[in-house]
């Protein structure tokens, strides 16, 4: 009985990682504070802002889709509907509400009830200042697990509106000549699948300061 009862300490030790490890999330998981480019899967281009407004619909800052992989332009910042609710390096869930903040305009993903130029679907555009807009700038994560998985393909529906982030192929002319148009669109289907690629990606982590580069 004696050196049973010091084996079970031993034996605890050694399965303690295991259990621990069932409670983490995968280091796979898209995390608040990571900086990514999103793909859509149908199109095969690259969710993308710049500093140029629509001619029509609201006037606010145009969002396209691009065929190229290392346009600067492409790079949106996971955040939370507020800063405390998506703490930097925590894995976002399935089912969550989040922001896309485009890194170099500050500006984040937005919809609302006007109609998109080329396809007459909703528009989507840019709004806010610094990262900081209103209401129209939440989007469910739409996946079928626990968390978003970089590797999974995920929709993004709109809290204020139910539309899904879509791309059809409709493409533009000047001055921004063969940029794809992203609009909203109300049903599910396989134009609003979208994929996590390049970027830098912090890690799930009792350190928030540790990330990834990819």
């Amino acid at each position: 009985m004696r050196g049973g009862r010091r084996l079970f300490p031993l034996l605890l030790l050694a399965l303690l990682p295991g259990l621990c490890h069932g409670k983490e999330p995968a280091p796979g998981a898209v995390t608040c504070g990571s900086v990514l480019k999103l793909l859509n899967t149908r199109h095969s281009v690259r969710l993308h802002s710049h500093e140029v407004k629509y001619g029509s619909g609201s006037g606010q800052q145009s969002v396209t889709g691009v065929e190229a992989s290392d346009d600067a332009n492409s790079y949106w910042r996971i955040r939370g509907k507020s800063d405390s609710s998506c703490q930097r390096g925590t894995p976002v869930k399935c089912g969550q509400a989040i922001r896309l903040t485009h890194v170099n305009t500050g500006k984040n993903l937005h919809t609302h009830h006007f109609p998109s130029p080329l396809s007459n679907n909703q528009e989507v555009s840019a709004f806010g200042d610094d990262g900081e807009g209103d209401d129209l700038d939440f989007w469910i994560v739409q996946c079928s697990g626990t968390y978003w998985e970089r590797e999974d393909a995920v929709r993004f529906k709109h809290v204020g509106t139910e539309v899904f982030l879509s791309i059809t192929g409709e493409q533009y002319g000047h001055p921004i000549r063969g940029q794809r148009e992203v609009h909203g669109m109300p049903a599910a289907n396989h134009h609003n699948y979208w994929k996590a690629m390049e970027g830098v990606f912090i890690k799930p982590s009792l350190d928030p300061a540790k990330h990834d580069e990819l």
